[in-house]
């Protein structure tokens, strides 16, 4: 755990998150998946998904369905580019899956 926090705040020294470009952040928990598209000039969270809305599947199903989701909300709202910000995981697995399902959403970064 302090090795995630340590490399997080590593990452959150180069990833910003603009009005134009919005930071899409992940969350990992055991159990489930958070994502958030944030404006961090503003201090915003602009849209927001959890897997934990979603019934069925394994967790890396549910990661990628989350990704297509917040993908959805997204582009409802107008935005097409984010900056992705892993939080200090490893990009793969779950992390991996929902920026999959982000990206087939139709996100580009």
């Amino acid at each position: 755990m302090e090795a995630r926090n340590r490399r997080h705040k590593r990452l959150r020294y180069k990833l910003v998150g603009t009005p134009e470009r919005p930071r899409l952040s992940v969350y990992r928990s055991s159990k489930y998946i958070y994502g958030q598209i944030i404006d961090d000039t503003a201090g915003h969270t602009l849209a927001y998904i959890s897997s934990a809305v979603l019934k069925e599947g394994t967790k890396k199903i549910k990661s990628k369905e989350c990704g297509k989701l917040i993908a959805q909300l997204a582009l409802s709202k107008g935005i097409k580019k984010v900056v992705f910000d892993r939080g200090g995981y490893q990009f793969h697995g779950r992390i991996s899956e929902f920026a999959v399902g982000a990206r087939e959403g139709g996100l580009e970064f």
